[in-house]
């Protein structure tokens, strides 16, 4: 059984399948899956795009309808009794999936560390008790959770070696009929709808206040849990323009990224795009938040930095005007856009591990597998 809770861990257990596959070709995967997972042949017995939702209070109203997929997912794994579950990030929803899979004797592998070294640190009793082999893909993870008595394995970081554009500046430009001499920025608002209705507003805000003394263009790579089309009504009468994907090829051939704080500044760290990032909840949710997150930084690129490279416009700060005015001072060129391209070669270099980190992850899975049969 596999569950991927979001688009990322879709991603990774999608190569992680496909990887298991070419060990074992007679192999049935089914559980909560997206469309990478789906293509790779795991049967969906409940769909990732159906669990996508972030914040506190956010999450509350879809209780209940996450909780019935839940139990589909679970009455499926008492069915089938699979041999192995697999488990990739989003630890609210597979925590609990975990803990049912221990009951049933089913042996746990769980796929991207949660965040607990940042909040909720309690988690970890829970982790111990439930998970039979934790893979990590930051290179600080590994001594944290070996402290606190885990079964761990650090992979090195999946994207670090798959992220690379697919066709050249040049023929994206072409295809999507952008001007050559133009800069391109590259607008992420996030892969779930409440994101993108949170953000969006003002990152139209942005492009309008950039375009004003600039010749720009704006390129939104609409993830494949939303599609293009429903940013045809929001985006009407604004700079920016959807197209289908591509999301690697926008940032590779971008001047500057407008990012949401997640997986996506991953990617464009790998791909060397300078960047400012954001975020932004509920209101309660940020209070919440902010009495329970415990880190310096909220971008992933900055903790493994340990210091500032890019720009982190949280909650009230992220507004047009304030993007607009990081965004400004990457698009002028100088010693800004230098010296954030220097330090995303360094994360990046952090990030590298020896060995490709699904190979690594399918042999966990198979140690973990042959382990719990004899």
């Amino acid at each position: 059984m596999v569950s991927a809770g979001e688009a990322s861990g879709d991603y990774y257990a999608g190569q992680l399948v496909a990887r298991l596959r070419q060990q074992w070709p007679d192999c049935r995967f089914f559980g909560c899956a997206g469309p990478n997972l789906r293509a790779e042949g795991a049967e969906p017995v409940i769909r990732t795009e159906d669990l996508a939702v972030v914040g506190l209070v956010e999450v509350v109203e879809h209780l209940p309808r996450i909780y019935g997929r839940f139990r589909e997912l679970v009455r499926a794994a008492e069915t089938s009794k699979p041999d192995l579950a697999i488990l990739t990030d989003s630890p609210d929803f597979n925590f609990r999936v975990a803990n049912k899979m221990k009951a049933l004797g089913v042996p746990v592998v769980y796929l991207v560390a949660p965040q607990v070294w940042a909040w909720r640190q309690g988690r970890v009793k829970t982790m111990r008790r439930t998970i039979d082999r934790l893979l990590c893909i930051f290179p600080f993870e590994e001594a944290f959770f070996r402290k606190h008595g885990m079964s761990v394995a650090y992979i090195g970081h999946p994207l670090a070696s798959r992220v690379r554009p697919s066709m050249s500046r040049e023929e994206f430009f072409a295809k999507h009929n952008l001007p050559l001499d133009r800069p391109l920025v590259a607008v992420l608002p996030g892969s779930r709808g409440g994101e993108v209705r949170r953000h969006l507003p003002e990152l139209k805000r942005a492009a309008e206040l950039l375009s004003r003394d600039r010749q720009l263009s704006f390129i939104l790579p609409a993830a494949a849990t939303l599609g293009a089309a429903m940013f045809e009504d929001p985006l009407r009468g604004s700079p920016i323009r959807a197209i289908e994907g591509e999301a690697w090829d926008a940032m590779a051939h971008c001047d500057v990224a407008l990012a949401a704080s997640g997986t996506v500044t991953m990617e464009a760290a790998i791909l060397g795009t300078p960047m400012v990032t954001f975020y932004k909840v509920t209101g309660v949710s940020w209070a919440i938040g902010k009495l329970l997150v415990d880190v310096p930084f909220f971008s992933m690129v900055n903790l493994i930095a340990e210091r500032k490279v890019a720009a982190e416009l949280m909650q009230d700060a992220m507004t047009g005007e304030r993007i607009a005015a990081e965004a400004g001072l990457l698009l002028d060129g100088g010693a800004a856009r230098g010296t954030m391209k220097e330090e995303l070669a360094r994360v990046v270099g952090l990030l590298r591990s020896e060995g490709d980190p699904i190979d690594r992850a399918a042999h966990e899975v198979v140690r973990v597998l042959e382990g719990w049969k004899r």
